[in-house]
């Protein structure tokens, strides 16, 4: 049963039963007006971008998909047990599953990066780079392939390596397995190291 009743022509939405357009925020995870002020513009860019390759406009209301992807990633949730004021769950997939594999996630947080460097009176790309990692255990369900063993910690398991600029923004993270050293893992060793 959906949260806003559904009356013949009043939904602003084009998709049958949907109110995202009037979707009052109420999640933790939903943007903030001052937020969305920031992250519209980018957005609408990366938007514009995916239509004109798709060639099909979105009929849902774009914050409301950000908003519903913003509560996936911090709910961990599956992708049908999205809350019914959100757009359709299949909506909110497909979305995502155009944007992805194209890295337009990755260039929208890069370009608000830019953004937010700018404002802070820095170049938008950063000259400097901390890194650091993290050796994590794995639990013995997880495959071989994608866990090793460190041999100074004495974990089996994964690594997870980071890199910020000097604010403090996420520049790239990699996981690799544990035996992976820290120069490989920032990608500044071997070659062949995927970020």
């Amino acid at each position: 049963m959906p949260v806003y009743p559904v009356s013949g022509g009043s939904a602003r939405c084009a998709a049958p039963g949907c109110r995202c357009h009037d979707r009052v925020r109420a999640f933790p995870s939903d943007t903030t007006d001052a937020q969305w002020a920031v992250l519209e513009p980018r957005a609408r860019e990366v938007t514009a971008a995916l239509v004109k390759a798709e060639g099909r406009p979105m009929d849902h209301d774009l914050r409301a998909v950000v908003d519903a992807v913003f509560y996936l990633v911090k709910n961990g949730v599956e992708w049908r047990a999205l809350p019914v004021d959100f757009p359709p769950w299949a909506a909110v997939w497909k979305f995502f599953d155009r944007w992805d594999p194209r890295g337009l996630p990755e260039a929208l947080v890069r370009r608000l990066r830019g953004d937010l460097r700018e404002r802070q009176g820095r170049a938008a790309e950063p000259t400097a780079v901390i890194v650091d990692s993290q050796i994590v255990k794995a639990a013995d369900t997880v495959g071989r392939d994608s866990r090793g063993f460190h041999g100074g910690k004495k974990i089996n398991g994964r690594g997870r390596h980071v890199a910020v600029d000097v604010e403090g923004w996420l520049l790239t993270i990699v996981v690799t397995v544990a035996s992976v050293r820290d120069r490989v893992g920032s990608g500044r060793g071997e070659p062949g190291v995927a970020r």
